[in-house]
């Protein structure tokens, strides 16, 4: 109390009266005419006062507050020795008149907030100074007067027609000071002298009665965990604080802040429990939590608002401030669990390439901060650590099942909140230090030299809504809120600081894990075989198995992997056959813990995985399942994690065989051999993984043998999946998402194959080749071997994907991934698959959004057309036996749009003279022949050639857009000058041209970025031919530049400047001179004459519409130059008129002469008139 009135310095004098005297006349209610206390007075003076100086005593109100505090607290001291009862203390006109001063307050601070919005902070104040007294009158009054003073002040706010956000924050700040008061607890929940209870200011149940766990068996379980109006009533202070609470959640607010101003009120009073040295026994804190178990109601149907990308302000990794600056950068939940919160049955590349998506859309639907978030949780794991655990068992056992997996889903979020993300480095520390420091003096450079000035800033002030601009006001005084307090604060730390900020995270990462197992485990102890829910065992298991996907202590996985254990005992059945996906997630996670480096989690981690295999053989009959989830666990595993240790997997495999062969139990089974066989298979997994280790910097040579792995399961359909998604995994990872696409779209055929054997349903596609408009490769997805293992086998096509869910799940991904690569058009192809599916399940919600995402692509196409890059491409050999078995072989590399050919030399260059050396490689320049005999065979040669997808003249007809010139591609070709002489160039009567044109094996886009060249095709232009074929590319160069619907004058000029331009004319007109200016004397040239002949007609033609049509594109000032060019233009017109009027007589002969008769068309052809003739 003294603490409180140290910022308000008063008279601390009280009038001097005969206590004794004066207590006579207490209980009669009026007062004494010559003996007056001070404080009694006051409250008459503040009562009955008006005009300026009641103005200004409520306006002041905190220093009357403390007089009277002070004055009652001296009253109370002397009667106190005479034993005088609380409710005895002060006379009832005395109450009437604090009665009165509460109201009258009250009723200020509503007249402040609906009227005068600028002084909101004077209403804070006085709303704070108002808790105080309240505060105050708690230790000197009767509680249960007190009690009704809150509540009409909580009415009284009610009725204000103030916003709901000012109106709660007030209502908070207010019970956040009152539940400050050190007997809360003995207000909220137990007395040892009822007589000094309360009286509920709710008159239907006395506050007497508030014993906490008496009345467990009186009342249901569950509505312990729900805000009833009863809890209300028997708890009157908290029902308040929760109460806000529940309503600050169920509103939207700017930014949060009155969730968080909610959030933080509560935790810091569970803060405050949890340090009170009176609450340190077990059976004081089961009370204390079960005040509390409203709240656990209120998290529950708060889920949705929960930010799903709970920060990490813990001094984790990458982390160093607090929550203010990490609302910007925090680390998304791990990927599983957003999709598993989503209701998405997928996993693998649902997991990462959607994991922006979910994140978005969680997002979108949170109104809490991560840090408010975080808090939140923190209380709910405090009160389930607390609590009576047969309390939460019944509580549990009387859930419905809704209820129950929301539950768990909480408990999925509680696990990614508290994640431990390592420690971070003191000089990425100090960087960070250094870059904020740089950041605030730009800042201040930018305010005192350039900024908008002080009058910018105060119209800023004036016009904002949010109020953060206001407080910043005061922040030069207040160096404890200034950006360059926080900023040092948060970075400038040791290494021992990080070190125990690492350890403290450690621990709190430990102990919220343990609370969540210890739940998990009170709920499937209330659980028994034969009348388990439904999906709650699944449940668990999906939480569980989260729990096995983020980082965990020692300590943490051994209790883990023994509850995992103990679930697999007790429901082994119920798992097996009815969660098939969530046990193929188990051995996958299980199989990572195989790996580990942790000698302790290996063996916890081998154990389990021998008990799945022992119980699926002995129990569940199932083992053939077991063991493709394994295979492909394992396949997975190495085909994405980047943690993958070889040779403590090994180790693991060695201990499971070494248990096998020692359960004395399994020796008279299959079980032994069939562990073998199982983990052969395995290392011969790990044997590609070493391959495919070697090849990690080279990002094509690890494609093209995850791609030969991949080809080697082609019989066995689940593990070619997984390889499929591997390979996925790793485009997207590489931003080539077209062929991340064309992965999903090949394993979508794959599963589409083998559901059509499964199930006969018209809808669904008919195989692999139903997809044959979305690529051509996805064919050799056909199941026509003779050695296919039937989907009717245990075990085959088991996974999730090998469902109707699977299959559109599939492309609905490979939808998105090729509208991030720009393939709009093949959008729409996947989409026509997918619709008649929805159509049949009736599913319009999923049929609006995408026929939506069909609009939006169509959208795209109109407005980015041409401007699209779709790809560049580029021949690449290789020579030299170094290269193993790339010697002599040919590739076509796809690189990004706008690909240089010194990008790719360089990025090629630079990887293989790193692994060969720089004096061993040679990179050559031109795309002539390679002669072996020339080449140094201690060297390796790269040869690299820019090439342009190639199409005969009856493709072109079919190719109209853009995109279809780049899709579907096969055949590429690249030109090679050349002359007789040997030399590449010469004069324009010997330049000679070579055409070489490359078949590939497979059409891209393909599910790699480099194709094997299977065929090679070369014919030679002559002279003339070359010169015909440059003249026509300049004509239709010309014709694109004239014709666009909106002319680009720079590019025309340009052109008209290499055709009709003075210092080019010897071009075209050179071209003329060489090839037409005489007949040539050999017959066979006499076409090619005349086709060059034509074709200057036409480039004359044009340059006359590019000229007209400059004309009106040029500005006044470049009328001189539009001159020079009609005058340039008429000279080359002039100077080509004689050699193109010039005919060769002897291709104008007729070839074939005419017959000479009558030719009646109509009576030849007219069945009717041959009919009248022969009647």
């Amino acid at each position: 109390m003294s603490g409180k009135g140290s910022n308000h310095p008063g008279c601390r004098m009280s009038t001097y009266t005969d206590v004794a005297n004066y207590f006579q006349n207490a209980g009669s209610g009026t007062r004494p005419a010559n003996k007056k206390q001070f404080h009694e007075e006051l409250a008459l003076q503040m009562v009955v006062s008006t005009g300026v100086c009641r103005e200004n005593a409520y306006k002041y109100a905190w220093f009357f507050f403390e007089l009277l505090i002070k004055s009652m607290a001296q009253f109370v001291s002397l009667l106190e020795k005479q034993g005088v009862p609380r409710r005895g203390r002060f006379s009832d006109r005395f109450k009437d008149d604090i009665t009165t001063i509460v109201s009258v307050v009250t009723a200020e601070i509503g007249t402040i907030l609906v009227k005068q919005q600028k002084e909101m902070d004077q209403a804070e104040k006085v709303n704070i100074s108002l808790a105080f007294f309240l505060y105050d009158l708690l230790s000197l009054m009767d509680r249960g007067f007190v009690f009704q003073l809150v509540k009409n002040y909580c009415n009284q706010m009610s009725a204000k027609s103030v916003s709901m956000p000012t109106l709660i924050t007030m209502r908070l700040e207010f019970l956040r000071i009152l539940c400050s008061h050190e007997h809360y607890l003995n207000l909220s929940l137990f007395f040892t002298n009822p007589a000094s209870a309360p009286a509920s200011p709710c008159p239907s149940i006395s506050s007497q009665n508030s014993s906490s766990c008496s009345s467990f068996q009186d009342h249901k379980i569950c509505s312990l965990f729900d805000l009833t109006q009863e809890f209300k009533q028997q708890h009157y202070l908290t029902g308040l604080l929760l109460t806000e609470l529940s309503a600050a959640l169920d509103m939207e607010s700017e930014g949060g802040k009155v969730q968080k101003k909610a959030i933080n009120a509560t935790h810091s009073l569970l803060c405050a429990h949890d340090l009170d040295h009176r609450c340190t026994r077990p059976d004081v804190r089961a009370k204390i939590a079960a005040l509390y178990l409203p709240l656990v109601g209120i998290i529950l149907d708060s889920l949705n608002h929960l930010d799903f990308t709970v920060a990490e302000s813990r001094g984790g990794k990458g982390k160093a401030g607090g929550p203010e600056e990490e609302n910007d950068s925090v680390t998304p939940i791990n990927q599983s669990v957003a999709m598993a919160i989503a209701g998405n049955p997928f996993n693998t590349l649902a997991r990462n390439a959607l994991a922006s998506m979910a994140s978005v859309s969680a997002k979108s639907s949170a109104s809490l901060t991560a840090e408010t978030s975080r808090n939140l949780l923190v209380c709910f794991l405090w009160i389930m650590k607390n609590v009576d655990q047969g309390l939460v068992q019944k509580w549990t056992m009387d859930m419905p099942p809704s209820q129950l997996n929301r539950l768990l889903e909480l408990l999925t979020i509680c696990v990614s909140c508290f994640e431990y993300r390592g420690k971070q480095s003191s000089d990425k520390v100090s960087t960070q230090a250094l870059q904020k420091s740089q950041q605030a003096k730009a800042r201040l450079e930018e305010a005192l030299l350039g900024g908008m000035g002080a009058r910018g800033e105060m119209m800023k002030r004036v016009g904002g809504n949010d109020r953060t601009l206001g407080q910043r006001e005061n922040l030069r005084w207040r160096k404890d809120l200034t950006q360059w307090r926080q900023t040092n604060d948060r970075q400038d730390k040791t290494k021992a600081e990080l070190d125990q900020e690492a350890l403290i995270s450690g621990n709190l990462a430990t102990e919220a894990n343990l609370i969540v197992l210890d739940l998990l485990e009170t709920i499937v102890q209330g659980m028994s075989p034969a009348d388990c829910k439904d999906n709650v065992v699944g449940g668990v298991l999906r939480v569980l198995l989260h729990c096995l996907s983020c980082n965990q202590s020692t300590t943490f996985l051994s209790h883990c992997f023994s509850t995992l254990r103990a679930l697999i005992v007790k429901f082994g059945d119920l798992l097996f056959e009815e969660e098939a996906e969530q046990c193929a997630d188990l051995c996958q996670k299980v199989l990572q813990h195989c790996s580990s480096c942790v000698d302790s989690n290996r063996s916890q981690a081998c154990a389990t995985l021998y008990l799945i295999m022992r119980y699926s053989y002995s129990s569940a009959s199932n083992f053939s399942r077991v063991k493709m989830q394994v295979t492909m666990s394992l396949a997975s595993l190495v085909g994405k994690s980047s943690d993958f240790h070889e040779e403590y997997l090994r180790r693991s495999l060695r201990t499971i065989l070494a248990y096998a062969e020692e359960d004395t139990e399994m020796q008279p089974t299959q079980l032994p051999s069939q562990v073998d066989e199982l983990l052969r298979n395995l290392n011969s997994i790990l044997s590609d993984t070493v391959k495919m280790r070697e090849f990690q910097e080279d990002p094509e040579m690890l494609m093209d043998l995850m791609y030969r792995i991949a080809k080697g399961y082609q019989t066995s359909p689940d593990l070619r999946l997984t390889w499929l998604q591997n390979m996925a995994e790793k485009h997207n990872t590489k931003k080539c998402f077209t062929e991340s696409a064309m992965c999903l779209v090949h394993a979508a055929a794959l599963v589409a194959e083998y559901l059509s054997m499964l199930e006969d349903h018209s809808y669904l596609p008919v195989g692999s080749v139903t997809f044959q408009n979305i690529s051509s490769n996805v064919l050799e997805e056909s199941a026509v071997s003779d050695d296919i293992l039937s989907p009717d086998e245990d075990g085959v096509c088991s996974g999730r994907y090998f469902t109707e869910n699977g299959l559109v799940g599939l492309l609905e991904q490979a939808a998105e991934l090729f509208t991030h690569g720009q393939l709009f058009e093949t959008v729409n192809e996947v989409y026509k698959i997918i619709i008649p599916i929805m159509e049949a399940h009736r599913d319009f919600r999923k049929l609006a959004s995408t026929h939506d995402k069909l609009q939006r692509a169509f959208e795209s196409i109109n407005q980015k057309g041409h401007k699209r890059m779709f790809g560049t491409y580029f021949r690449v050999g290789f020579y030299g036996a170094k290269f193993g078995d790339l010697d002599e072989r040919e590739f076509i590399y796809k690189e990004p749009g706008i690909t240089h050919l010194p990008e790719i030399s360089h990025r090629l260059e630079a990887f293989y003279s790193q692994c060969f050396g720089e004096d061993a490689l040679e990179i050559i320049k031109d795309s002539a022949p390679v002669d072996r005999n020339k080449l140094n065979p201690n060297k390796a040669y790269i040869q690299i050639t820019y090439v342009e997808p190639y199409f005969d003249d009856y493709e072109m007809k079919d190719r109209l857009t853009n995109f279809e010139k780049n899709f579907n591609l096969r055949r590429f070709m690249y030109t090679t000058p050349f002359t007789k002489s040997g030399r590449p160039r010469g004069e324009l009567s010997e330049q000679y041209k070579r055409k070489t044109v490359l078949t590939t094996m497979h059409a891209f886009p393909y599910i790699k970025t480099r194709i094997n060249v299977i065929q090679k095709e070369e014919f030679d232009l002559t002279p003339i031919e070359v010169a015909i074929e440059d003249m026509q590319k300049k004509t239709r160069e010309l014709a694109i530049a004239t014709h666009r619907e909106q002319p680009d004058a720079k590019m025309l000029q340009m052109l008209l400047q290499g055709s009709v331009g003075a210092t080019v004319n010897q071009g075209p007109l050179e071209v003329a001179q060489v090839f037409l200016n005489e007949i040539p004397a050999d017959p066979k040239l006499f076409r090619h004459h005349n086709k060059l002949r034509l074709c200057f007609k036409e480039f004359i033609l044009r340059c006359g519409e590019a000229v007209e049509k400059n004309k009106h594109l040029i500005a006044a000032d470049q009328k001189e130059y539009q001159q020079e060019l009609k005058k340039n233009y008429n000279k080359l017109r002039e100077n080509l008129r004689p050699m193109l009027e010039r005919k060769i007589p002897d291709l104008y002969k007729p070839i074939i002469k005419p017959r000479i008769e009558s030719r009646d068309s109509f009576k030849r052809l007219s069945f009717r008139r041959v009919a009248d003739e022969n009647s």
